[in-house]
């Protein structure tokens, strides 16, 4: 008895091994993110972010990551909305940083926007409202605190 009690383990042992090799490593993760808003309420951001390939045997990133959604400028003013990105990615051994970002300058008519990265580590937001220029001012960049979108784990 204690013999079929053993190979009935090992059974189950050996085939549960077997399944976890034949599904999918790399299963995609998807979440809706926001809505964000700059102080005051005066821009919004608000998607959705799909992670795919994490893979975890050196520095935990995703294959890719895509990122969607809208950015919505909520002034009557000059001011345009922003939703700033801050990607981790994997280069090497190394986890450097880019920013990305989507502008929105018609109040209230949210623009849509879409990227991908590869290799990707953390996804951070932040949301701004300031004037219309071709990128971010530094302020938008380094005042205020990111919204984690995405780490890998």
């Amino acid at each position: 008895m204690a013999i079929t009690r053993t190979l009935a383990g090992l059974t189950l042992a050996a085939a549960a091994a077997t399944l976890a090799l034949t599904a999918p490593a790399h299963a995609a993760a998807s979440a809706p993110w926001g809505p964000y808003y700059a102080p005051g309420q005066a821009a919004k951001a608000t998607g959705t972010l799909t992670a795919t390939g994490e893979d975890h045997a050196d520095l935990p990133t995703a294959d890719v990551v895509r990122v969607s959604g809208k950015v919505q400028d909520n002034t009557r003013g000059a001011a345009c909305g922003w939703a700033v990105f801050r990607i981790t990615y994997r280069s090497g051994d190394q986890l450097p940083n880019r920013e990305h970002w989507a502008r929105d300058c018609s109040y209230r008519t949210p623009k849509q926007f879409s990227f991908t990265y590869r290799h990707v580590y953390q996804v951070e937001l932040k949301v701004c409202a300031e004037r219309k220029a071709a990128k971010p001012s530094l302020n938008c960049l380094y005042a205020g605190t990111w919204k984690t979108l995405y780490l890998s784990k």
